[in-house]
């Protein structure tokens, strides 16, 4: 993913913007959910459930594998790597990612996950039904973290694109087998 990210891929957040974003408990709340907000075990074992291991930096570390750096969460092998401070869409972003990639992808797994601009629609797709398996998160809550990072849609809002535009994200990911024809989680990875 070099350049311009495709639609509906987050954008490079400037570091004062994500500043503001992951602020410190006294500093006011974060206009996203952290990982520091709720409890790791389901997310921990959401991310199980798909092979993947939650792995926690120390305040302030550099987070293997992130794409983006700052503390937006990474990917090495079957790692997952997060701050307290990684927001809760960047990890079910990088998950997402991990269950569309090709096993052959997947297989070399360092920080660029690849795929082209219809597989990135699909991992938001993904991201969103993933938010759903949280209760500390769920769907609304996606959607407007979402928009509140900077997600971008044709539509304008990450819901209008999930509810009016996002056929083809869904298709493809009935096509790969990690949804069902209801539009409901496999539990697989990429067939």
């Amino acid at each position: 993913m070099a350049g311009v990210p495709a639609a509906g891929a987050p954008r490079a957040v400037p570091a004062s913007d994500a500043a503001a974003l992951t602020a410190l408990p006294e500093l006011g709340s974060p206009a996203v959910l952290l990982l520091r907000s709720v409890d790791r075990v389901p997310v921990a074992l959401l991310l199980a459930r798909f092979g993947l291991e939650l792995t926690l930096v120390a305040h302030g570390g550099q987070i293997p594998g992130s794409y983006w750096g700052d503390s937006e969460a990474g990917l090495k092998d079957e790692g997952l790597y997060a701050r307290l401070d990684t927001p809760l869409h960047s990890i079910l972003h990088e998950v997402g990612h991990y269950i569309c990639m090709s096993p052959e992808r997947r297989a070399g797994l360092d920080t660029d996950a690849g795929g082209d601009d219809l597989e990135e629609a699909a991992v938001c797709y993904l991201q969103v039904l993933l938010a759903a398996e949280l209760a500390a998160l769920g769907r609304a809550r996606m959607l407007a973290d979402m928009d509140s990072w900077g997600y971008s849609f044709r539509l304008g809002s990450t819901r209008a694109w999930f509810e009016g535009d996002a056929a083809d994200a869904r298709g493809w990911l009935e096509r790969h087998g990690v949804i069902d024809a209801n539009g409901s989680l496999t539990g697989g990875l990429r067939a």
